[in-house]
């Protein structure tokens, strides 16, 4: 029987796409069904009180994440390929670090054209049409691991965590093995954290 797994991202956030990488190696060697829900660092941050540049960040955070959650809406069978798809452009491509409203228009649109999806899914970028939808498909995500964190948030079964966050991305059997600790450590109702000092960023290829 296939392993549950959802799977709350940002595309522009390097963390979430790092895991998300690994998560692809898994589908290789382990049988697992996979959900992919847009979740928004431009939610998160909402309202609260940041520095300016990072401000300018989620800014430009909303438009991606918003067409993400038309498609999921729409089209969810084509989350997961735009997310490959959009995320390549942004983190190995090295089109991220977006500021301002609008600063992803052309890479989502290149994106979308990409994986064949209509043009039209842009303009929602720009809009508050499916902020409710947004909104909902966040909170749902975050729900059971609190607003302190933010991407990645994996949910195994009936257990959610924040992360794993890894710089490097696990391959073959190596991503399997690493998958099964997870799903064995989220199958024990008191685990709730291990954490240490991260010495370095995603190692994106």
């Amino acid at each position: 029987m296939a392993e549950s797994v959802k799977f709350g991202f940002d595309v522009i956030c390097p963390f979430a796409w790092q895991t998300s990488r690994w998560i692809k190696e898994v589908e290789k060697v382990r049988d697992i069904e996979v959900e992919w829900v847009p979740m928004s660092l431009a939610v998160l941050n909402d309202g609260r009180d940041l520095d300016e540049g990072y401000m300018e960040g989620m800014k430009a955070a909303w438009g991606p994440a918003r067409v993400f959650a038309k498609v999921k809406l729409e089209a969810p069978e084509k989350v997961d390929e735009l997310y490959t798809a959009m995320g390549t452009i942004i983190h190995p491509g090295g089109e991220g670090g977006g500021k301002g409203f609008g600063a992803y228009d052309e890479v989502i649109k290149k994106a979308l054209a990409e994986v064949g999806l209509d043009a039209s899914y842009a303009e929602v970028a720009n809009t508050e049409d499916v902020d409710a939808d947004l909104r909902k498909f966040h909170e749902d995500t975050m729900r059971p691991v609190g607003d302190e964190v933010g991407t990645p948030v994996l949910h195994l079964g009936d257990t959610a965590f924040f992360g794993p966050v890894i710089t490097r991305v696990p391959e073959g059997e190596e991503a399997g093995e690493i998958f099964d600790a997870a799903v064995r450590l989220a199958q024990y109702p008191y685990f709730f954290e291990v954490k240490r000092s991260r010495t370095e960023m995603p190692q994106v290829k």
